[in-house]
């Protein structure tokens, strides 16, 4: 029995199962279950603690896995500023992490400590280009943005205002705030009262929903842009009529019924989508498919790293990494990826759609 305990491969994961980052842990904590529990021959045991959001959780989280139950790698955290808590740790101890948090910082530019550190979602640029290019089609000139004051919405901020500024858009308010605030009318007020052609929304998860709500509640009636941080449904639930007509870039997951089937990533979503229905009785919120990707990541890079090394040792840790960083045209339910050392996210324009809300639901943007 020891000697099978130790030829298990170990994986901990670190979401936000409760907390204020709760609406996209919860369905990334219930992915876990849906993981393959054998590769290759090789039993996979998961290890699964909950953050409640907090950075300084995700690190002691982080230490356990690594130190006391000696994993050889870790799929998580939720957030950006959690992911970005634990980038120096993971360096240090030689220890892979896919993250799952949205903020490309956590993986551009790339860095020797970044260098352990991958990103089964989209990065910013991939979804900024979607939308800046809608911007310009429909003749936007003039853009506020108001965003996250975190990571999540400064690397946001930095990357807009880029692709902004190659395409004569400017930018004539920019505001922040923080996720657990219960009012952004000061910033909604100086955002308005720039009247702006568009706004972009830069907030994961529930914040999302505020500011828009609070444009609309001011008489904003410009078009209103949002990341793919609010691609989930309870955004439509919590947003209702304010939230209509917003358009996002995000996975094809919300609108798959939509997408053709000749796109690569189609089957694998729907098949993921029916395994989480089937076993919690709800179709799963876009942020729980970083989870099921990130077994796809690992189950095609464990049988390159066991011809190297045995688990539970830094050998496997580290040919393990290098397996990961060498994905190539792997689908998954998100996008193709298609990893290099200089790009640990390794999406393409496949890992996006522009979808639409009409009528409180999503729709492919087909305009």
């Amino acid at each position: 029995m020891s000697t099978q305990a130790f030829a298990d491969v170990k994986i901990g994961v670190i979401t936000s199962g409760t907390g204020p980052m709760s609406l996209i842990g919860i369905p990334q904590k219930n992915s876990v279950a849906l993981l393959p529990a054998e590769v290759s021959g090789q039993p996979v045991q998961y290890i699964s603690l909950d953050d409640k959001s907090d950075p300084t959780a995700t690190v002691s989280a982080f230490k356990k896995l690594v130190n006391e139950d000696n994993v050889d790698a870790i799929i998580g955290p939720t957030g950006t500023p959690n992911a970005m808590a634990v980038m120096q740790f993971a360096a240090e101890t030689g220890t892979p992490v896919l993250t799952l948090s949205g903020g490309a910082a956590v993986v551009v530019p790339m860095t020797e400590e970044k260098k352990w550190m991958f990103k089964p979602s989209q990065n910013d640029d991939i979804i900024a280009k979607a939308l800046v290019q809608d911007m310009v089609d429909r003749k936007v000139r003039t853009l506020g943005v108001i965003g996250t004051a975190d990571s999540f919405g400064e690397n946001w901020s930095q990357v807009i205002g880029r692709l902004t500024r190659e395409h004569d858009i400017k930018i004539v308010g920019n505001e922040r705030f923080n996720r657990p605030d219960t009012s952004v009318t000061g910033q909604s007020l100086r955002i308005r009262a720039a009247n702006p052609d568009a706004v972009l929304v830069a907030a994961p998860g529930a914040s999302a929903v505020l500011p828009q709500a609070t444009l609309r509640d001011h008489g904003y009636k410009g078009r209103i842009y949002q990341t793919h941080g609010a691609a989930m449904d309870s955004f439509l639930q919590l947003g209702g009529s304010n939230v209509e007509d917003t358009i996002l870039a995000a996975s094809l997951m919300l609108v798959v019924e939509e997408v053709s089937d000749e796109h690569p990533s189609k089957a694998v979503a729907t098949r993921y989508m029916q395994a989480y229905k089937e076993r919690y009785g709800v179709v799963p919120a876009t942020f729980g498919a970083a989870v099921y990707d990130s077994g796809l990541l690992l189950s095609h890079a464990i049988p390159e790293a066991l011809k190297r090394a045995k688990p539970g040792t830094p050998e496997f840790r580290s040919a393990l990494r290098d397996a990961l960083e060498n994905t190539q045209e792997l689908a998954g339910t998100q996008g193709v990826y298609t990893i290099t050392p200089e790009d640990h996210s390794g999406f393409d324009e496949r890992g996006r759609v522009l979808i639409t809300v009409k009528e409180g639901g999503w729709k492919l943007l087909k305009e």
